[in-house]
């Protein structure tokens, strides 16, 4: 059997997965705080036919060898965490990160999770919650009265009470950032998970100590770029119909190689 079929079935199937990927980008074009992933591709093992620097008289060696590849493979899909595109809502409860960090988010099972959809609503109980209705970590209860919220770029939340002459102070909003926030894990519904290849979450207060300041009233979009996503869709297709071009070669020199008669 040729080894082109294999190989170019590889590029193939390489790919879709590239078109997958490219996909899920563009469904999330705007979803809040969405980050696109990026396919790294890795060739597969070659074959040596001949070795470099292989003898073939005295004083005289081979300059080039002889190698023939197996075709290809994906090896990563890296999460881009390029800042997105900011959105006025001046809704009091949709913040954005100026910068590096995570909003933390407190699972019902305890776990922590991640997020940078500022997109947070108030529960009945008046704690600060995620759409999923998950609250923030650590805790924001806005009081029942309270008639304006505010929040500071160090991530300080106030409140007017009625009859009140100053805000008052009702909690502090922390960060969590990675040290390889590409190794962060994505779970849906906007979460990450932290794996050992992110490493563990380093929490601290907004702008402070590298991480980024917050805003108020504002949403991050998506960070994928519709136009840069169709450009790779065009040339992941054109590869496409490439190896399988390949594969048709091979399999008419094959049916070639077949018809021979003596």
């Amino acid at each position: 059997m040729m080894r082109s079929l294999w190989t170019a079935a590889s590029g193939m199937t390489g790919q879709q997965f590239k078109i997958d990927t490219v996909s899920n980008n563009l469904a999330n074009v705007n979803t809040t705080g969405f980050k696109k992933s990026r396919v790294d591709f890795q060739d597969l093992l070659y074959q040596t036919v001949r070795f470099a620097g292989t003898p073939v008289t005295a004083g005289a060696q081979v300059p080039t060898g002889i190698q023939i590849g197996h075709g290809v493979r994906p090896v990563a899909t890296q999460k881009i965490f390029s800042q997105g595109t900011f959105q006025q809502t001046d809704n009091p409860l949709d913040i954005v990160v100026e910068g590096d960090g995570f909003f933390q988010i407190l699972l019902p099972d305890g776990n922590v999770r991640y997020t940078r959809d500022g997109a947070f609503k108030r529960d009945s109980d008046g704690r600060v919650v995620s759409s999923d209705g998950f609250p923030l970590e650590p805790e924001l209860i806005i009081p029942d009265d309270a008639m304006d919220v505010s929040v500071g770029s160090d991530g300080t939340v106030s409140v007017m009470r009625p009859g009140a002459n100053q805000p008052e102070n009702i909690g502090q909003l922390e960060l969590a950032r990675f040290v390889n926030a590409a190794g962060l894990k994505s779970e849906g519904r906007n979460l990450f998970t932290a794996t050992a290849a992110s490493g563990n979450a380093i929490v601290g207060v907004p702008g402070l100590d590298g991480f980024g300041a917050l805003a108020q009233g504002f949403l991050e979009m998506s960070n994928v770029q519709v136009v840069e996503e169709m450009v790779s869709m065009i040339v992941a297709q054109r590869a496409y119909e490439t190896n399988s071009k390949a594969i048709q070669a091979s399999d008419d020199m094959l049916q070639t190689a077949n018809n021979l008669r003596r």
